[in-house]
């Protein structure tokens, strides 16, 4: 399986955890000129941005260690397009979605306000 499948597939079971928790996906794969956004979702009037990150290993580090301070400032910069050009008015907040898939059983560690 290629890296972009291992990640679509992740980012899928992701979207299913939010939903099964009441959560509304607005956007999956949301890109613009500034960078992209895995997904997008509504908890009640809260707009989440969500980075997903797969690891089948954490030899190298959890999967947050991963959302540096680089990829934060790209995630921002096209959550501000983003507001802007759908909500500008919307209450947000940056989430991460740790996927762990080890020996074929996959854990989603789900962290709300990240950074």
């Amino acid at each position: 399986m290629t890296t972009k499948a291992r990640g679509d597939r992740g980012e899928a079971q992701v979207a299913a955890f939010l939903r099964d928790r009441g959560r509304r996906i607005v956007a999956s794969q949301y890109r613009c000129r500034f960078g992209e956004i895995d997904l997008i979702a509504r908890d009640g009037e809260t707009l989440c941005f969500v980075e997903v990150k797969l690891r089948s290993r954490t030899d190298y580090g959890l999967p947050r260690e991963f959302v540096t301070a680089a990829k934060q400032r790209r995630l921002r910069t096209t959550a501000e397009y983003y507001l802007a050009t759908h909500d500008p008015d919307a209450v947000c907040r940056f989430d991460v979605a740790e996927v762990y898939d080890e020996a074929g059983k996959t854990r989603i560690e789900y962290i709300e306000n990240a950074f």
